[in-house]
């Protein structure tokens, strides 16, 4: 049976056939093309820096790409997962809170994803109980084959059905061993098996050790990590080796021997000085052309559109080696000893920086504990602060000293998230007369809580429903700083994730005392962007939404990118005072 009649048939449901997997509506065989990366050896190596970059080389030769992450644990979303654990919580513009690689694809890509691009075990599991209590297996054992991994190929079909892609892209989680992703590979090895030949591509990402006190690249645990995803009867055809520094001939030659992939895929994706230039490493091995020949997918190139993509991401990189200027960026926050729960933020700062010119230091400050006569010393050196997101009353007090100093010291400010709730509590305290003020999410009996969850959010409160998640619109005033920076659009798009807002019965005192807000929700009175007049302090803006999930290389996010103009001017002067003479 070839693979277009298998296809057609094993969406059949009865007790004669084995071959069961649910057919999306609109599917067309053979029309898609799939690549699957695993991760081996250890999680963590960059998977998704990985397919995003192949993805992007393949979207410049004018293919449609759409990138879909499986994450193996039971979570239905990633949204209480803690950031210590698991990295930042990335917010897609429907609302979705996903792994922090789907921030990876949106920046690499330059496309927003949604729901259909992340999925969990949670997610597949839930779907196939809920399908088994309607019937949906007439009368038949539900099992982890075929029922379990049917579930996990109609996911990535119906990917293919709604993003009319050329080529999915399949990230799993974790590393092959793991007894939870064990079910994902098999289904991928059922996808080849089921789809034929030239429409699946495995790429296996592995881990090259450099032991300091041996002084040479071992291969070994690679090899052995290659080995697991052989025995699950995935044969990859290309490797790409992590390493510290790039991965010698030798080494290349003993994963090659050793998994049966040509030795010209086997690929050194070594530390390199940004992510972004792993695109243009992964052209240089010509892993793309590999790509396109094993998935036969030569007619449908465009090499104009390949041209012109190549110098514009070509025009960001040269940007970004030739920038020498620095300035250096303080961010407070309490997840700083884990860099990935602040993912997003680093990227947009490189965004910013490196489309004004310069490259942007980072100081990370961390807040817990921190006294208010400490920040004047921590903050000294700054030419930027940044109060990013987060949860709870640890650093709470810590942040409101940073704000406080980047206020009253002319220091650019840009605050997100919780770092709008504490400026509008910072505010509130020093220059509204409002001693006491505070958040009900640190202080349920607190004097004056200027932050508090609005009355429209208690009420669903009991359906656990009460975050404001995903893309929202947000109006703009006219000639305001936040206008200026979004070329004076009236209205724009924001991502949010958050539960507490500014209190409406406080919003003109704290306006009678010189606090503009100047976004604000269409329809209610929810205030999303706050700012100073210019005339008293240089920059000091922030929003309750996550700006930075929105950034791109291309397309830096204009609050990160004021911020860094902002700290531009303030170091330059700096240089030019007496005092530095």
């Amino acid at each position: 049976m070839n693979s277009k009649n298998l296809l057609s048939s094993i969406a059949n449901i009865s007790d004669d056939t084995e071959f069961y997997t649910p057919m999306p509506g609109g599917y067309k065989p053979g029309k898609t093309k799939y690549v699957g990366v695993f991760g081996t050896v250890m999680s963590g190596l960059g998977k998704g820096i990985f397919a995003s970059s192949l993805a992007r080389v393949l979207k410049d030769k004018g293919l449609t790409v759409a990138p879909i992450k499986l994450e193996g644990y039971l979570n239905l979303d990633s949204g209480t997962l803690n950031p210590f654990r698991h990295g930042e919580v990335f917010v897609l513009d429907d609302g979705m809170e996903c792994d922090m690689d789907l921030g990876t694809y949106e920046r690499m890509l330059d496309q927003n994803m949604s729901r259909a691009n992340f999925s969990t075990s949670g997610q597949i599991f839930t779907a196939v109980l809920e399908k088994e209590r309607r019937g949906g297996y007439l009368g038949r054992d539900v099992q982890m084959i075929p029922h379990v991994t049917g579930e996990v190929k109609s996911k990535l079909r119906q990917l293919a059905v709604e993003s009319d892609a050329d080529v999915v892209f399949i990230e799993i989680g974790g590393t092959v061993g793991d007894v939870e992703n064990a079910y994902y590979i098999e289904a991928l090895r059922q996808l080849a098996f089921e789809e034929g030949p030239n429409s699946t591509c495995w790429v296996a990402l592995t881990y090259i050790l450099q032991p300091p006190a041996l002084g040479e690249q071992k291969s070994k645990a690679a090899q052995l990590g290659i080995k697991q995803l052989l025995e699950a009867g995935v044969q990859p055809h290309i490797i790409a080796c992590r390493g510290i520094k790039p991965v010698t001939k030798k080494a290349r030659e003993k994963i090659a021997m050793y998994s049966s992939v040509p030795y010209e895929r086997v690929f050194s994706m070594h530390d390199c000085e940004s992510v972004y230039v792993i695109p243009e490493m992964v052209r240089e091995a010509g892993l793309d052309s590999a790509v396109v020949d094993i998935l036969n997918l030569a007619e449908r190139l465009h090499p104009e559109a390949e041209k012109t993509a190549r110098q514009t991401w070509d025009d960001y990189l040269s940007k970004f080696r030739h920038a020498k200027e620095t300035v250096t960026v303080g961010i407070a926050g309490k997840y700083t000893s884990v860099r990935d729960s602040y993912a997003s933020v680093i990227k947009a700062l490189e965004h910013a920086g490196t489309n004004c010119g310069v490259r942007v230091e980072i100081d990370w400050i961390e807040a817990s504990g921190m006294k208010a006569d400490q920040a004047v010393d921590k903050l000294a050196h700054l030419h930027g602060l940044i109060v990013p997101g987060g949860f709870g009353s640890r650093g709470a007090e810590g942040k409101i000293a940073c704000i406080h100093h980047a206020r009253t010291s002319g220091l650019p400010y840009l605050g997100l998230c919780l770092g709008f709730q504490l400026a509008v509590i910072e505010y509130a305290r020093n220059m509204a007369g409002l001693a006491g003020a505070g958040s009900t999410e640190f202080e349920d009996n607190s004097q004056h809580p200027v932050i508090d969850i609005l009355p429209e959010q208690k009420q669903i409160e009991g359906l656990g429903g009460n975050m404001r998640l995903g893309g929202q619109d947000v109006v703009l005033t006219p000639g305001s700083l936040a206008a200026q920076l979004f070329n004076g659009a009236p209205e724009i798009r924001l991502r949010f994730r958050h539960r507490y807002e500014v209190d409406p019965r406080y919003i003109d005192q704290l306006v009678d005392a010189g606090m503009i807000f100047s976004g604000k929700a269409p329809d209610y009175p929810i205030m999303q962007v706050l700012e100073l007049p210019v005339s008293t302090h240089p920059y000091f803006i922030a929003t309750q939404a996550h700006s930075e999930l929105t950034s791109r290389p291309l397309r830096p996010d204009p609050f990160f990118f004021g911020l860094i103009q902002a700290a531009v001017d303030v170091k330059s002067r700096q240089n030019k005072s007496p005092q530095t003479v």
